[in-house]
Protein backbone atom coordinates (compact mmCIF):
# COMPACT_ATOMS: atom_id res chain seq x y z
CA UNK A 1 0.00 0.00 0.00
CA UNK A 2 1.05 3.41 -0.41
CA UNK A 3 0.41 6.64 1.63
CA UNK A 4 0.88 9.88 0.95
CA UNK A 5 2.02 12.30 3.75
CA UNK A 6 0.86 16.04 3.05
CA UNK A 7 2.22 18.40 5.18
CA UNK A 8 3.05 22.22 5.64
CA UNK A 9 5.77 23.75 6.98
CA UNK A 10 7.37 21.03 8.68
CA UNK A 11 8.96 17.37 8.13
CA UNK A 12 11.34 16.81 6.97
CA UNK A 13 12.57 20.43 6.61
CA UNK A 14 11.72 21.46 10.28
CA UNK A 15 12.73 18.80 13.60
CA UNK A 16 10.49 18.25 16.44
CA UNK A 17 6.68 18.69 17.19
CA UNK A 18 4.54 17.47 14.43
CA UNK A 19 7.91 16.40 12.46
CA UNK A 20 9.11 14.26 14.93
CA UNK A 21 5.37 12.58 14.66
CA UNK A 22 5.61 12.44 10.66
CA UNK A 23 8.82 10.60 11.46
CA UNK A 24 7.63 8.17 13.84
CA UNK A 25 4.49 7.01 12.11
CA UNK A 26 6.68 6.76 9.25
CA UNK A 27 9.03 4.03 10.56
CA UNK A 28 6.44 2.45 12.78
CA UNK A 29 5.02 1.45 9.28
CA UNK A 30 8.08 -0.55 7.13
CA UNK A 31 5.62 -2.78 5.61
CA UNK A 32 4.08 0.36 3.60
CA UNK A 33 5.89 2.20 1.11
CA UNK A 34 5.23 5.80 1.93
CA UNK A 35 5.85 9.40 -0.32
CA UNK A 36 5.70 13.31 0.99
CA UNK A 37 3.68 15.80 -0.56
CA UNK A 38 5.98 18.65 1.77
CA UNK A 39 4.39 22.30 1.15
CA UNK A 40 7.05 25.22 1.79
CA UNK A 41 7.64 28.40 1.44
CA UNK A 42 9.78 29.00 -2.04
CA UNK A 43 12.84 27.03 -3.63
CA UNK A 44 15.37 28.17 -1.42
CA UNK A 45 14.25 25.91 1.01
CA UNK A 46 14.28 22.95 -1.01
CA UNK A 47 15.93 19.37 -0.24
CA UNK A 48 17.17 21.31 3.24
CA UNK A 49 16.20 18.31 4.89
CA UNK A 50 17.16 17.91 8.65
CA UNK A 51 16.10 14.28 9.04
CA UNK A 52 17.52 11.07 7.10
CA UNK A 53 14.99 9.79 5.44
CA UNK A 54 13.87 6.21 6.50
CA UNK A 55 13.75 3.44 3.95
CA UNK A 56 10.44 3.28 2.99
CA UNK A 57 10.09 6.90 2.30
CA UNK A 58 10.53 6.91 -0.82
CA UNK A 59 10.51 10.12 -2.58
CA UNK A 60 9.55 13.65 -1.04
CA UNK A 61 7.48 15.72 -4.05
CA UNK A 62 7.99 19.26 -2.97
CA UNK A 63 4.95 22.01 -3.21
CA UNK A 64 5.77 26.03 -3.18
CA UNK A 65 3.55 28.71 -2.06
CA UNK A 66 5.63 31.62 -3.19
CA UNK A 67 6.88 30.68 -6.81
CA UNK A 68 5.34 33.40 -8.88
CA UNK A 69 9.25 34.02 -10.79
CA UNK A 70 8.49 30.20 -11.86
CA UNK A 71 4.64 30.28 -13.12
CA UNK A 72 4.21 30.10 -16.97
CA UNK A 73 7.77 31.08 -18.15
CA UNK A 74 5.93 32.05 -21.91
CA UNK A 75 3.91 34.52 -21.51
CA UNK A 76 0.53 34.69 -22.35
CA UNK A 77 -1.88 37.87 -23.00
CA UNK A 78 -4.03 38.19 -20.79
CA UNK A 79 -6.46 38.10 -24.02
CA UNK A 80 -5.00 34.53 -24.26
CA UNK A 81 -5.40 33.68 -20.57
CA UNK A 82 -9.13 34.28 -20.42
CA UNK A 83 -11.04 31.13 -18.67
CA UNK A 84 -14.45 29.36 -20.13
CA UNK A 85 -17.91 30.62 -18.92
CA UNK A 86 -17.93 26.93 -16.62
CA UNK A 87 -14.22 28.00 -15.11
CA UNK A 88 -15.27 31.29 -14.87
CA UNK A 89 -18.63 30.07 -12.59
CA UNK A 90 -16.22 27.75 -10.53
CA UNK A 91 -13.22 31.01 -9.95
CA UNK A 92 -16.18 32.81 -9.08
CA UNK A 93 -17.52 30.44 -6.38
CA UNK A 94 -14.18 30.37 -4.42
CA UNK A 95 -13.62 33.88 -4.18
CA UNK A 96 -17.35 34.66 -3.54
CA UNK A 97 -17.10 31.86 -0.83
CA UNK A 98 -20.46 30.57 -1.90
CA UNK A 99 -20.64 26.77 -2.81
CA UNK A 100 -16.95 26.66 -4.14
CA UNK A 101 -16.77 24.15 -7.23
CA UNK A 102 -13.60 22.72 -6.05
CA UNK A 103 -14.09 19.85 -9.08
CA UNK A 104 -14.04 22.41 -11.62
CA UNK A 105 -11.27 24.09 -10.13
CA UNK A 106 -9.22 21.03 -9.40
CA UNK A 107 -9.32 20.17 -13.43
CA UNK A 108 -8.76 23.49 -14.17
CA UNK A 109 -5.14 24.16 -12.64
CA UNK A 110 -4.17 20.48 -12.94
CA UNK A 111 -4.39 20.88 -16.64
CA UNK A 112 -1.68 23.33 -16.59
CA UNK A 113 -2.56 25.52 -18.62
CA UNK A 114 -3.28 28.43 -16.72
CA UNK A 115 -0.97 30.85 -15.87
CA UNK A 116 -1.72 31.96 -12.37
CA UNK A 117 0.48 35.11 -12.74
CA UNK A 118 -1.93 36.24 -16.24
CA UNK A 119 -4.76 35.11 -14.48
CA UNK A 120 -4.40 37.15 -11.12
CA UNK A 121 -3.67 40.22 -13.32
CA UNK A 122 -6.24 39.32 -15.91
CA UNK A 123 -9.98 40.36 -16.34
CA UNK A 124 -11.81 37.20 -14.94
CA UNK A 125 -10.11 37.30 -11.96
CA UNK A 126 -10.85 41.08 -11.64
CA UNK A 127 -14.52 40.95 -12.67
CA UNK A 128 -14.96 38.24 -9.40
CA UNK A 129 -12.70 40.17 -7.06
CA UNK A 130 -15.02 42.89 -8.10
CA UNK A 131 -18.46 41.71 -7.63
CA UNK A 132 -16.97 40.16 -4.10
CA UNK A 133 -15.96 43.68 -3.41
CA UNK A 134 -19.59 45.41 -4.19
CA UNK A 135 -21.16 42.20 -1.68
CA UNK A 136 -20.01 43.64 1.22
CA UNK A 137 -16.64 45.25 1.36
CA UNK A 138 -17.63 48.35 -0.89
CA UNK A 139 -16.54 51.08 2.08
CA UNK A 140 -12.94 49.84 1.32
CA UNK A 141 -10.07 51.44 -1.22
CA UNK A 142 -10.34 48.59 -4.34
CA UNK A 143 -7.02 48.52 -5.39
CA UNK A 144 -6.25 47.42 -1.91
CA UNK A 145 -8.63 45.10 -2.15
CA UNK A 146 -7.10 43.72 -5.21
CA UNK A 147 -4.13 43.28 -4.05
CA UNK A 148 -5.10 41.75 -0.84
CA UNK A 149 -6.82 39.14 -2.50
CA UNK A 150 -3.93 38.75 -5.44
CA UNK A 151 -2.07 38.31 -2.36
CA UNK A 152 -4.56 35.52 -1.40
CA UNK A 153 -4.85 33.77 -3.97
CA UNK A 154 -1.53 33.61 -4.94
CA UNK A 155 -0.54 30.62 -2.77
CA UNK A 156 -3.60 28.38 -2.86
CA UNK A 157 -3.32 28.86 -7.02
CA UNK A 158 0.33 27.98 -7.08
CA UNK A 159 -0.25 24.66 -4.97
CA UNK A 160 -3.43 23.46 -6.46
CA UNK A 161 -1.60 23.76 -9.50
CA UNK A 162 1.27 21.56 -8.14
CA UNK A 163 1.89 17.52 -9.56
CA UNK A 164 -0.37 15.17 -6.89
CA UNK A 165 1.39 11.57 -7.28
CA UNK A 166 -0.94 8.75 -7.19
CA UNK A 167 -1.26 6.59 -3.68
CA UNK A 168 -3.79 4.63 -2.03
CA UNK A 169 -4.40 6.67 1.05
CA UNK A 170 -3.76 10.46 1.35
CA UNK A 171 -2.68 11.23 4.91
CA UNK A 172 -2.74 14.98 5.52
CA UNK A 173 -1.17 16.32 8.90
CA UNK A 174 -3.70 19.21 8.89
CA UNK A 175 -6.42 20.92 7.16
CA UNK A 176 -5.45 24.30 5.16
CA UNK A 177 -3.38 24.07 1.95
CA UNK A 178 -2.58 20.44 2.89
CA UNK A 179 -5.92 19.34 3.10
CA UNK A 180 -6.85 21.11 -0.35
CA UNK A 181 -4.03 18.92 -1.68
CA UNK A 182 -5.53 15.90 -0.30
CA UNK A 183 -8.99 16.97 -1.29
CA UNK A 184 -8.01 17.08 -5.01
CA UNK A 185 -6.36 13.91 -5.08
CA UNK A 186 -10.06 12.40 -3.75
CA UNK A 187 -11.09 13.97 -7.19
CA UNK A 188 -8.28 12.93 -9.46
CA UNK A 189 -7.96 9.68 -8.04
CA UNK A 190 -11.71 8.26 -7.18
CA UNK A 191 -10.69 4.89 -5.60
CA UNK A 192 -7.92 6.69 -3.26
CA UNK A 193 -9.05 7.55 0.43
CA UNK A 194 -8.27 10.75 2.46
CA UNK A 195 -7.48 10.92 6.53
CA UNK A 196 -6.98 14.00 7.50
CA UNK A 197 -4.54 14.45 11.48
CA UNK A 198 -4.81 18.02 12.98
CA UNK A 199 -2.23 18.13 15.45
CA UNK A 200 -3.90 21.74 16.65
CA UNK A 201 -7.23 22.87 14.82
CA UNK A 202 -5.77 24.16 11.46
CA UNK A 203 -8.72 26.99 11.16
CA UNK A 204 -7.98 28.42 14.89
CA UNK A 205 -4.03 28.64 14.92
CA UNK A 206 -4.65 30.72 11.53
CA UNK A 207 -7.34 32.42 12.85
CA UNK A 208 -5.43 33.56 15.90
CA UNK A 209 -2.31 34.45 13.81
CA UNK A 210 -4.43 36.53 11.70
CA UNK A 211 -5.80 38.37 14.64
CA UNK A 212 -2.57 39.12 16.23
CA UNK A 213 -1.01 40.23 12.84
CA UNK A 214 0.09 43.63 12.34
CA UNK A 215 0.33 43.59 8.70
CA UNK A 216 -2.94 42.46 8.56
CA UNK A 217 -5.75 45.14 8.57
CA UNK A 218 -9.18 45.78 9.92
CA UNK A 219 -11.45 43.90 7.83
CA UNK A 220 -8.78 42.10 5.61
CA UNK A 221 -8.69 40.13 8.93
CA UNK A 222 -12.31 38.33 8.01
CA UNK A 223 -11.32 38.03 4.55
CA UNK A 224 -7.79 36.00 5.74
CA UNK A 225 -10.01 33.93 8.33
CA UNK A 226 -13.37 33.01 5.76
CA UNK A 227 -10.30 32.18 3.22
CA UNK A 228 -9.13 29.42 5.18
CA UNK A 229 -12.50 27.88 6.57
CA UNK A 230 -13.01 28.08 3.24
CA UNK A 231 -10.07 25.58 2.62
CA UNK A 232 -10.72 23.82 6.14
CA UNK A 233 -14.86 23.10 4.90
CA UNK A 234 -13.31 21.58 1.57
CA UNK A 235 -10.96 18.98 2.99
CA UNK A 236 -13.48 17.67 6.11
CA UNK A 237 -16.00 17.39 3.19
CA UNK A 238 -13.87 14.74 1.43
CA UNK A 239 -12.22 13.30 4.00
CA UNK A 240 -12.85 9.90 5.22
CA UNK A 241 -11.90 10.32 8.66
CA UNK A 242 -10.58 13.17 10.50
CA UNK A 243 -8.34 12.53 14.11
CA UNK A 244 -7.74 15.11 16.66
CA UNK A 245 -5.63 14.22 19.65
CA UNK A 246 -7.91 15.21 22.26
CA UNK A 247 -11.52 16.01 23.22
CA UNK A 248 -11.83 19.32 23.07
CA UNK A 249 -10.42 19.46 19.36
CA UNK A 250 -12.79 17.24 18.28
CA UNK A 251 -15.50 19.08 19.29
CA UNK A 252 -14.06 22.50 17.69
CA UNK A 253 -13.61 20.39 14.40
CA UNK A 254 -17.28 19.39 14.85
CA UNK A 255 -18.13 23.43 15.09
CA UNK A 256 -15.90 24.04 12.12
CA UNK A 257 -18.46 21.70 9.73
CA UNK A 258 -16.91 18.44 10.33
CA UNK A 259 -19.49 15.64 10.13
CA UNK A 260 -19.13 13.84 13.69
CA UNK A 261 -19.32 10.92 12.51
CA UNK A 262 -15.86 10.74 10.77
CA UNK A 263 -14.04 12.08 13.50
CA UNK A 264 -11.85 10.40 16.13
CA UNK A 265 -9.55 11.16 18.67
CA UNK A 266 -5.91 9.65 18.63
CA UNK A 267 -3.68 10.81 21.00
CA UNK A 268 -0.05 11.06 20.49
CA UNK A 269 2.44 8.38 21.68
CA UNK A 270 6.15 8.11 22.04
CA UNK A 271 8.84 5.16 22.39
CA UNK A 272 9.25 4.26 25.61
CA UNK A 273 12.54 2.22 24.38
CA UNK A 274 14.76 5.78 23.72
CA UNK A 275 14.08 6.83 27.01
CA UNK A 276 15.28 3.42 28.78
CA UNK A 277 18.71 4.05 30.28
CA UNK A 278 18.46 8.20 30.32
CA UNK A 279 21.94 10.01 31.55
CA UNK A 280 20.38 11.24 35.01
CA UNK A 281 21.49 14.75 37.12
CA UNK A 282 24.90 14.16 37.97
CA UNK A 283 25.21 14.08 42.29
CA UNK A 284 28.05 17.11 41.85
CA UNK A 285 25.04 19.37 39.85
CA UNK A 286 24.34 21.80 42.52
CA UNK A 287 21.50 23.67 39.96
CA UNK A 288 17.90 23.10 40.07
CA UNK A 289 17.82 22.27 35.55
CA UNK A 290 14.66 23.68 34.49
CA UNK A 291 14.67 22.45 30.50
CA UNK A 292 12.39 24.50 27.92
CA UNK A 293 12.51 21.67 24.79
CA UNK A 294 11.74 24.47 21.81
CA UNK A 295 12.10 25.48 18.81
CA UNK A 296 13.57 29.33 19.39
CA UNK A 297 10.65 31.10 17.45
CA UNK A 298 7.62 33.27 18.55
CA UNK A 299 5.45 30.93 18.84
CA UNK A 300 6.81 29.62 21.64
CA UNK A 301 7.16 32.87 23.13
CA UNK A 302 10.89 32.49 24.59
CA UNK A 303 11.08 36.05 25.51
CA UNK A 304 8.16 35.30 28.58
CA UNK A 305 9.87 32.53 29.12
CA UNK A 306 13.64 34.43 29.66
CA UNK A 307 12.03 37.18 31.28
CA UNK A 308 9.94 34.97 34.01
CA UNK A 309 13.38 32.98 34.39
CA UNK A 310 15.06 36.22 35.01
CA UNK A 311 12.53 37.08 37.79
CA UNK A 312 12.68 33.76 39.50
CA UNK A 313 16.92 33.79 39.34
CA UNK A 314 16.61 36.91 41.60
CA UNK A 315 14.73 34.74 44.22
CA UNK A 316 16.59 31.13 43.65
CA UNK A 317 20.16 31.85 42.67
CA UNK A 318 20.51 27.93 42.40
CA UNK A 319 18.53 27.83 39.19
CA UNK A 320 19.85 27.22 35.56
CA UNK A 321 17.87 27.12 32.75
CA UNK A 322 18.20 25.07 29.58
CA UNK A 323 16.59 26.42 26.45
CA UNK A 324 16.90 23.19 23.92
CA UNK A 325 16.74 23.36 20.24
CA UNK A 326 17.31 25.09 17.12
CA UNK A 327 17.99 28.47 17.11
CA UNK A 328 18.29 28.85 13.15
CA UNK A 329 14.66 28.82 11.83
CA UNK A 330 13.86 32.36 13.09
CA UNK A 331 17.39 34.08 13.46
CA UNK A 332 15.90 37.66 13.73
CA UNK A 333 13.48 36.24 16.78
CA UNK A 334 16.42 34.29 18.25
CA UNK A 335 19.08 37.73 18.68
CA UNK A 336 15.81 39.35 20.00
CA UNK A 337 15.95 35.95 22.74
CA UNK A 338 19.73 36.20 22.87
CA UNK A 339 19.83 40.24 23.50
CA UNK A 340 16.81 40.21 25.84
CA UNK A 341 19.34 38.04 28.14
CA UNK A 342 21.79 40.35 27.75
CA UNK A 343 20.14 43.26 28.49
CA UNK A 344 18.46 41.83 31.73
CA UNK A 345 21.74 40.26 32.72
CA UNK A 346 20.72 36.89 33.19
CA UNK A 347 22.95 34.33 34.44
CA UNK A 348 22.79 30.73 33.81
CA UNK A 349 20.95 30.24 30.75
CA UNK A 350 22.06 28.05 28.37
CA UNK A 351 21.04 28.04 24.37
CA UNK A 352 21.96 24.14 23.73
CA UNK A 353 21.03 25.05 19.49
CA UNK A 354 20.03 20.97 18.25
CA UNK A 355 20.59 18.41 20.50
CA UNK A 356 19.54 14.35 20.88
CA UNK A 357 16.73 15.50 23.48
CA UNK A 358 17.73 12.24 25.13
CA UNK A 359 21.57 13.52 26.66
CA UNK A 360 19.74 16.27 28.42
CA UNK A 361 15.96 15.73 29.32
CA UNK A 362 17.08 13.14 32.27
CA UNK A 363 19.40 15.91 33.97
CA UNK A 364 16.67 18.26 34.12
CA UNK A 365 14.36 19.09 37.55
CA UNK A 366 11.52 19.81 35.49
CA UNK A 367 10.51 21.05 32.16
CA UNK A 368 8.63 24.28 31.06
CA UNK A 369 7.04 25.19 27.76
CA UNK A 370 5.80 28.92 26.96
CA UNK A 371 3.78 28.52 23.87
CA UNK A 372 1.46 30.55 22.72
CA UNK A 373 -0.13 28.25 20.78
CA UNK A 374 0.19 23.94 20.77
CA UNK A 375 -2.03 21.21 20.02
CA UNK A 376 -0.98 18.40 22.24
CA UNK A 377 2.86 18.77 23.14
CA UNK A 378 5.29 15.54 22.60
CA UNK A 379 7.76 17.57 24.96
CA UNK A 380 5.78 17.28 27.95
CA UNK A 381 5.01 13.32 26.99
CA UNK A 382 8.85 13.08 26.79
CA UNK A 383 8.70 14.52 30.57
CA UNK A 384 6.86 12.16 31.61
CA UNK A 385 8.84 9.12 30.17
CA UNK A 386 11.18 10.48 32.38
CA UNK A 387 9.37 11.22 35.53
CA UNK A 388 9.67 14.90 35.09
CA UNK A 389 7.09 17.59 36.47
CA UNK A 390 6.34 20.40 33.82
CA UNK A 391 5.19 23.84 33.47
CA UNK A 392 3.37 24.19 30.35
CA UNK A 393 0.48 27.80 29.54
CA UNK A 394 -2.88 26.46 29.00
CA UNK A 395 -2.33 26.15 25.44
CA UNK A 396 -3.91 23.08 23.24
CA UNK A 397 -4.34 20.20 25.61
CA UNK A 398 -1.57 21.37 28.34
CA UNK A 399 -4.63 21.09 30.56
CA UNK A 400 -5.66 17.86 29.97
CA UNK A 401 -2.19 16.57 30.35
CA UNK A 402 -1.41 17.95 33.39
CA UNK A 403 -4.86 17.48 35.38
CA UNK A 404 -5.67 14.33 33.47
CA UNK A 405 -8.95 13.87 31.49
CA UNK A 406 -10.73 11.75 34.27
CA UNK A 407 -7.93 9.05 34.61
CA UNK A 408 -7.88 9.44 38.34
CA UNK A 409 -4.00 10.00 38.32
CA UNK A 410 -3.66 13.45 40.03
CA UNK A 411 -1.73 16.62 38.95
CA UNK A 412 1.40 16.53 37.16
CA UNK A 413 2.88 19.59 37.00
CA UNK A 414 1.55 23.94 36.80
CA UNK A 415 -0.52 25.54 34.16
CA UNK A 416 0.00 29.16 33.97
CA UNK A 417 -1.80 31.50 31.32
CA UNK A 418 0.21 32.27 28.38
CA UNK A 419 2.16 35.46 28.11
CA UNK A 420 1.99 35.43 32.39
CA UNK A 421 5.45 36.63 33.67
CA UNK A 422 4.39 36.61 37.39
CA UNK A 423 2.36 33.38 37.36
CA UNK A 424 5.02 31.39 34.94
CA UNK A 425 7.87 33.13 37.68
CA UNK A 426 5.85 31.86 40.37
CA UNK A 427 5.26 28.50 39.43
CA UNK A 428 9.46 28.06 38.45
CA UNK A 429 10.41 29.02 42.50
CA UNK A 430 7.40 26.29 43.92
CA UNK A 431 8.49 24.00 42.06
CA UNK A 432 12.04 24.60 42.66
CA UNK A 433 11.29 25.04 46.40
CA UNK A 434 9.52 21.81 46.72
CA UNK A 435 11.29 18.69 46.17
CA UNK A 436 8.74 16.16 47.24
CA UNK A 437 5.99 18.18 45.39
CA UNK A 438 8.23 17.91 42.51
CA UNK A 439 8.64 14.22 42.78
CA UNK A 440 5.35 12.83 42.86
CA UNK A 441 4.08 15.18 39.83
CA UNK A 442 6.85 13.56 38.29
CA UNK A 443 5.08 9.87 39.15
CA UNK A 444 2.09 11.18 38.32
CA UNK A 445 2.67 12.15 34.97
CA UNK A 446 4.87 8.84 34.39
CA UNK A 447 1.79 6.86 35.08
CA UNK A 448 -0.37 9.37 32.96
CA UNK A 449 2.04 8.49 29.98
CA UNK A 450 2.11 4.99 30.35
CA UNK A 451 -1.72 4.47 30.85
CA UNK A 452 -2.16 6.71 27.30
CA UNK A 453 0.42 8.32 25.45
CA UNK A 454 2.55 5.16 24.49
CA UNK A 455 3.97 4.64 20.69
CA UNK A 456 2.45 1.01 21.09
CA UNK A 457 -1.00 2.62 21.63
CA UNK A 458 -1.17 4.83 18.48
CA UNK A 459 0.90 2.89 16.15
CA UNK A 460 -2.18 0.45 16.45
CA UNK A 461 -4.89 3.13 16.39
CA UNK A 462 -3.40 3.90 12.68
CA UNK A 463 -3.21 0.29 11.96
CA UNK A 464 -6.94 -0.09 12.27
CA UNK A 465 -7.61 3.00 10.24
CA UNK A 466 -4.72 2.32 7.73
CA UNK A 467 -6.33 -1.13 7.43
CA UNK A 468 -10.00 0.11 7.52
CA UNK A 469 -9.19 2.43 4.04
CA UNK A 470 -7.81 -0.02 2.66
CA UNK A 471 -10.90 -2.39 3.11
CA UNK A 472 -13.21 0.25 1.67
CA UNK A 473 -11.03 1.15 -0.91
CA UNK A 474 -10.80 -2.25 -2.50
CA UNK A 475 -14.36 -2.50 -1.91
CA UNK A 476 -15.02 0.04 -3.93
CA UNK A 477 -12.89 0.15 -6.41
Amino acid sequence: MKICIIAEGCYPYVVGGVSGWINSLITSFPEHEFIMLAIISDRSVSAKFKYTLPDNLTQVYEVYLNDSEWVNKVKKSYKDARLSPKNVKALESLVLGVETDWETLTYLFQSKKVSIDNLLMGPDFLNCVMANYKSGYSEMVFSDFLWTMRSMYLPLLLAMQSDIPKADIYHCVATGYSGVLGSMAKILYPKSKLLISEHGIYTREREEEVIRASWIDGIYKDIWIKQFRKMSLFAYEKADKVTSLYARARELQIELGCPEEKTIITPNGIDPNRFVNVPSKSPDDTFINIGAILRVTPIKDVKTLIMAFGYAKNNNSKLKLWIMGPTDEDEEYAKECFDLVDTMNIKDIVFTGRINIIDYIGKMDYTILTSISEGQPLTIIESYAVHKPVIATDVGNCYGLIYGEDDGIGQSGILTHIMNVEEIKDAMLFLAENEDIRKQYGDNGYNRYKNKYTIGAMKQTYRNIYEELERIGKQTS
